[in-house]
């Protein structure tokens, strides 16, 4: 028999087809309880946007580049959401970020804090190599590209920065530790919450006015980061008063792509007792005394 899709459509055929498309047709083609109580039709941003905006790229990212759920209820997911660029907030040696406002045409939106690893200048960041150690991509060809650092390498490495700090977000974040919240990833942009009030960042814990016995709430609060990181058997590799932030009494740490794995990278130890330093030493001269030491001692007890 001759099943060309060219042959002519028997009289059976053609009833069965007419059936059919009668009970197709009769259908209310919005109607999309077929699909359950929690399904909506995505509706796309419009594409005429002004300089500076774009559709919102939360449509594109794969499950696994979205923050932890649950998420908080300002995370707009929405397709029809367009994000505006506002201006770069702060440039860094490997980074720079930019803050955007993400909204519904028509609604509230949200202001959200976009970090954009650069390609070849990332390099500039020296202290890369140390940071690494334990570290591997999949791909030894990817590998040895980011090693020698070829251009190929250099743009892979970005990616490799910015979807580890995501990464690492997302895993404090699921600890309760003290971090901002990671809303999505994508190739070098990691998108996440802006701690701040309207486009102002919060200050750094190096611009507190407070001393003495007022510290001793902040101090609190950069222990208990610091140990929250050791319980994940964690550093944060660079902790300081330039990298923790205190927005209306509450210390909230950034910057968290070279987080390290204190037992798989041969630097862990040094790096972690370099933290506790650190946030003492800085506290000790502001007038509340704390003991590196003792800080380093709890946080070996948090890891084993």
């Amino acid at each position: 028999m001759n099943k060309s899709f060219g042959n002519t459509p028997s009289r059976k055929q053609r009833g069965r087809f007419d059936t059919f498309y009668d009970s197709w047709s009769s259908q209310d083609l919005t109607d999309t309880s077929f699909f359950g109580d929690t399904f909506t039709v995505p509706e796309f941003a419009d594409e005429r946007l002004e300089a500076g905006q774009r559709p919102s790229t939360w449509p594109s990212t794969m499950p696994t580049e979205r923050g932890p759920e649950p998420r908080p209820d300002w995370v707009i997911t929405s397709a029809s959401a367009v994000d505006t660029e506002l201006g770069i907030l702060k440039t860094g040696k490997e980074a720079d970020v930019f803050l955007i406002e993400r909204a519904v045409p028509g609604s509230p939106g949200v202001i959200l804090a976009a970090k954009r690893y650069r390609g070849r200048e990332h390099r500039d960041f020296h202290r890369t190599a140390a940071y690494q150690e334990g570290r591997k991509v999949r791909r030894s060809r990817d590998q040895r590209a980011i090693e020698r650092g070829t251009t190929y390498g250099a743009a892979l490495a970005a990616v490799v920065w910015s979807a580890a700090e995501f990464t690492a977000l997302s895993r404090m974040h699921e600890r309760g530790v003290a971090v901002p919240y990671p809303v999505q990833v994508s190739g070098t942009e990691m998108l996440m919450e802006f701690i701040g009030d309207g486009l102002v960042a919060a200050p750094r814990l190096s611009q507190a006015t407070e001393t003495g016995s007022e510290l001793a709430d902040l101090y609190t609060q950069v222990a208990e980061i610091l140990l929250g990181f050791a319980r994940a058997g964690c550093a944060h590799g660079d902790l300081s008063p330039y990298n923790l932030l205190v927005h209306h009494g509450r210390v909230v740490a950034i910057d968290l792509p070279q987080l390290v794995d204190v037992v798989a990278n041969p630097n862990g130890m040094a790096l972690l007792e370099r933290d506790c330093r650190n946030v003492c030493e800085w506290f000790t001269r502001r007038g509340h005394p704390c003991d590196a030491g003792e800080l380093f001692a709890q946080a070996m007890t948090e890891l084993f």
